[in-house]
């Protein structure tokens, strides 16, 4: 399965985020461009371990069940629910946004699935490194699908 992880796959993720700028439109949503750079940017720093967030009721009960149903290749479905506390309300700079991202994004790939290793998703609970390489691609293809690159 993809992963960021793997060379080839990373760095094509990475093409696909350069390829994004401040005039890039949402196919469907709600975030602007330099909110989901910022939104991305969150969701890896809980890879990164350079922010935590624990499974609440919802995710204890129902993360297992939804971690089994979506650690494949097929891609997210448009229009999933975003977490509270990953949603970004306020505008945000797309250059400060982007910068900020590629930094955190270079830190996971770099670091190497050692970094990963048994982190915790604020849904899943805790994840192996292949897990988390295929949760950020998948992650990262959905929102870069979103804004059409």
């Amino acid at each position: 399965m993809p992963s960021l992880f793997e060379k080839e796959t990373g760095d094509l993720i990475l093409h696909r985020i350069q390829l994004l700028d401040a005039r890039s439109q949402r196919q469907w949503g709600k975030m602007s461009v330099s909110q989901m750079l910022a939104h991305a940017n969150t969701v890896m720093q809980i890879a990164t371990g350079e922010r935590t967030e624990h499974p609440g009721l919802i995710g204890k009960i129902m993360g297992p069940w939804i971690k089994k149903v979506v650690m494949n290749e097929k891609p997210y479905k448009k229009d999933l629910p975003t977490g509270a506390s990953f949603i970004i309300k306020e505008d945000k700079d797309f250059e400060t946004e982007k910068e900020k991202l590629l930094k955190t994004y270079h830190q996971f790939i770099n670091g190497g699935p050692s970094l990963a290793e048994g982190r915790i998703h604020p849904l899943f609970g805790k994840m192996t490194a292949d897990e988390w390489g295929l949760s950020q691609w998948k992650h990262f293809d959905h929102h870069l699908r979103q804004f059409g690159v």
